[in-house]
């Protein structure tokens, strides 16, 4: 259990991978978290595999982009299949053992008395090198997909946050002692808690409140046949606005440029946007990939989700998730998105329904939580936030 220590500092060590992607996002939103608590607590976030190995992370960030590109299929082959599992086990033991050295330089550096990891990987050199050296550190592995693998299990983790009973349950089955799992939820920014209004946020964009909006993310990678959506909506004869965020894929983003000067629809595009809850909260539904930020952000939102290529693995996971809770539709052939959507759009009580499945499975305040069993305080609810907590951002 961790213990409130009013008399001492905290001193807090974040770990996530990969500079574009849901596992920062996450690690900033508590550390804003941390922040908004105590504006004089210390809580960097590193990237616990560059930090360690960053020649390697260059090569794994390019081979894992390269085959769900190319070969989706040996992705879903290779996720969480307990034959790789176990067979990746002696390289899993020979990378945690070989970060020992950088690892006690941040532990030499920081003098951490928590540690919080957003991915598996460095949670697992953590657990090692916690394991290995007898630490009294506090551990948590925070997931940010709500379907859990193998890799995140490793002795020596204090804490597991996951999204939902049904990941808890999982986790239980694999022997993780049911009080050692939070079901928190993905940390977010606790922006998306708030309720805003439509009116200014359409007006700042040049939109009319009345129109549907259609929200289309690619994520950050700009994955996803986003031309083919915009391009298959832009037939639709229907009255709807859409919002594009393409992510770092500039190809796409001067296509749809072109697009909106061709269209009598208005065809907002955007590389990134720091306004997505405001996004989110203007739109009718999303056409997404179901990544774990992504689609948490949308649950806070009651946002109706339209899911199209899901990469096989986790988000494939994260896809039945959607379905099985009716929050959620995929769409295979972007041929028919057009279609698709307009048929939505003409039904208020499916979308109504949609929107109230994402709201009972919203977990928005998951970053204060996470905070305070970092702090050893209790959860929280939504009464007790710190005033303008979810209306501030503490960077």
């Amino acid at each position: 259990m961790i213990q409130s220590k009013k008399d001492k500092k905290r001193r807090i060590l974040l770990m996530y991978i990969t500079k574009v992607s849901g596992h920062r996002q996450a690690t900033l939103a508590i550390q804003q978290t941390l922040r908004m608590m105590d504006p004089t607590i210390e809580a960097p976030a590193i990237n616990g595999f560059g930090y360690t190995y960053p020649l390697l992370e260059k090569v794994v960030n390019r081979a894992y982009l390269s085959v769900i590109k190319r070969t989706p299929k040996v992705w879903d082959y290779l996720y969480d299949n307990p034959k790789i599992v176990k067979k990746s086990q002696s390289i899993k033991n020979f990378l945690h053992k070989t970060s020992h050295a950088k690892i006690a330089k941040l532990f030499e550096m920081y003098n951490p008395d928590t540690v919080v990891c957003t991915q598996a990987f460095p949670c697992g050199m953590v657990a090692d090198y916690k394991k290995a050296h007898n630490l009294n550190v506090t551990l948590i592995g925070v997931l940010t997909d709500f379907s859990p693998h193998s890799y995140w299990l490793n002795e020596g983790v204090d804490y597991y946050v996951v999204p939902s009973v049904e990941v808890k349950e999982r986790f239980v089955r694999k022997g993780v002692n049911p009080d050692a799992i939070k079901v928190y939820g993905i940390p977010m920014r606790l922006k998306f808690a708030a309720q805003l209004d439509r009116g200014p946020i359409a007006q700042k964009l040049g939109l009319d409140p009345d129109v549907p909006t259609i929200l289309v993310m690619g994520g950050g990678q700009g994955l996803g046949p986003i031309k083919s959506i915009v391009k298959s909506l832009l037939k639709v004869r229907m009255n709807f606005q859409i919002i594009v965020l393409a992510g770092v894929n500039k190809k796409i983003l001067n296509t749809l440029k072109k697009y909106s000067r061709k269209t009598e629809k208005k065809l907002l595009t955007f590389e990134f946007a720091t306004n997505v809850d405001e996004l989110m909260e203007l739109a009718s539904l999303i056409i997404t990939k179901p990544g774990g930020m992504t689609t948490s952000e949308c649950l806070a939102k009651g946002l109706p989700m339209v899911i199209v290529n899901p990469i096989p693995g986790q988000e494939m996971r994260n896809t039945d998730f959607l379905i099985n809770k009716g929050i959620g539709m995929r769409i295979d052939d972007t041929n028919d998105i057009g279609e698709e959507i307009e048929l939505l759009l003409k039904s208020p009580e499916r979308l109504a329904a949609m929107s109230k499945a994402a709201y009972e499975n919203a977990k928005p305040y998951a970053a204060l939580n996470v905070t305070r069993l970092i702090l050893g305080q209790s959860d929280s609810q939504p009464g007790d936030l710190p005033k303008n907590a979810i209306t501030e951002d503490y960077v």
